[in-house]
């Protein structure tokens, strides 16, 4: 497993992303924009996976990583349902249906991987470390926020 410098770096926040801006998308579309309140809840379901991995990374110790983790993975799960319902009701035809809820159960599998390698990797994650690197002045560099 390869060290992330960032929350950025790893390939499940990356998906969780676009699974969110994909969400985001067909939520804008036909009928589905006028139901206000499952549009609100499958944006923060879908918010909620990406989210969750992130502030999980920031924690720097493991046990709570893959404590976020597992909440990641239960809102993708939402999200999977959520999409079956936006199916049912016709707020989105059976393709894209079908490949959003591909997409969740890809990235739910990929978080499920991660999480084992977490678990077996016999690391206890950053705040366990030697803590006596000296502190850089983020606003030394330009940074911008990672493209798509």
């Amino acid at each position: 497993m390869s060290k992330a410098q960032k929350f950025e770096d790893l390939t499940i926040f990356q998906k969780a992303r676009e699974l969110c801006k994909e969400v985001y998308a067909v939520t804008k579309e036909g009928e589905f924009h006028k139901d206000v309140r499952f549009v609100q809840q499958i944006h923060a379901s879908a918010g909620s996976v990406m989210d969750n991995i992130a502030e999980g990374y920031e924690r720097d110790g493991n046990k709570e990583f893959i404590n976020f983790l597992y909440i990641a993975k239960g809102s993708c799960g939402e999200v999977r349902s959520q999409i079956i319902r936006a199916s049912d009701v016709g707020f989105i035809d059976k393709d894209t249906a079908t490949r959003l809820y591909n997409d969740c159960l890809n990235l739910s599998k990929a978080l499920s991987k991660f999480i084992k390698s977490l678990k077996n990797s016999g690391l206890s994650g950053l705040k366990f470390q030697d803590q006596s690197f000296k502190f850089q002045d983020s606003r030394s560099k330009n940074r911008t926020m990672p493209e798509t």
